[in-house]
């Protein structure tokens, strides 16, 4: 018998690099292999390119040159309208800035993805959108706030439902940008534990941008962005 076929990675980056307009190189990644249940600890000092890589990682950004494989597809082949769909449908973004509507409730937010990606909604099976959302609000602490604005929230509450909307509907990679930066340490552990159970029972990817090296034990892997012009990852 044949040995079987190793998994493809769920991120392959290969020579890959980025600038902002005409400006300088920003980020150049010979080489990055993220597996397919893998969960990454990304860190280093402010400006070292850590929250651009996520941005070609979701397709919010593109590479000039090289290729930035999710799953397979390589997001620079794809146009933006093709990027966007394709990360509604298989990516969770939690942003550092949240990005949340404030005129929409906590629920309406949560819900955005299922309501924008078919596939994010048949992904939850037979339970509703609904009921996927007052579990995650439940895990999260923030079921009690359902029906509130999103404008009438704490900047921590805030962060939460961006993780609930983040994890809604099964994506196959989460990228989170500081999410945990303005929870206190409780919060903080909890949230980090739903992030993590969730991508196991999932076999679902994250990669996890912090500047607090204390939580780096809790992932399979660590990763350092270097403060250089040319940050290079290699696996």
């Amino acid at each position: 018998m044949s040995a079987s076929k190793p998994a493809a990675p769920a991120v392959l980056l290969r020579n890959t690099t980025f600038s902002y307009g005409a400006g300088p190189r920003v980020l150049h990644v010979p080489h990055l292999a993220i597996g397919s249940d893998e969960r990454v600890f990304l860190f280093g000092p402010s400006g070292c390119g850590k929250t651009t890589l996520l941005g070609l990682l979701s397709g919010v950004l593109q590479a000039q040159a090289g290729s930035v494989e999710i799953m397979g597809q390589d997001l620079c082949r794809l146009s933006p309208h093709e990027r966007d769909a394709f990360r509604a449908a298989h990516i969770g973004y939690i942003f550092q800035l949240f990005n949340l509507v404030p005129y929409l409730t906590v629920l309406e937010n949560i819900l955005l993805p299922c309501r924008i990606s078919r596939l994010r909604r048949e992904r939850l099976g037979s339970a509703s959108a609904e009921d996927a959302t007052a579990e995650l609000a439940v895990g999260l602490g923030i079921d009690s706030l359902l029906d509130r604005k999103a404008s009438e929230l704490s900047v921590g509450q805030q962060q939460r439902v961006a993780a609930a909307r983040a994890l809604i509907g099964r994506p196959r990679l989460l990228v989170a940008d500081e999410p945990t930066s303005s929870l206190d340490s409780a919060s903080r552990d909890r949230f980090l534990d739903l992030l993590l159970e969730k991508g196991r029972q999932e076999s679902c990817s994250l990669v996890f941008v912090s500047h607090d090296r204390s939580l780096a034990p809790r992932f399979d892997r660590a990763l350092s962005l270097p403060h250089i012009n040319e940050a290079k990852i290699e696996n």
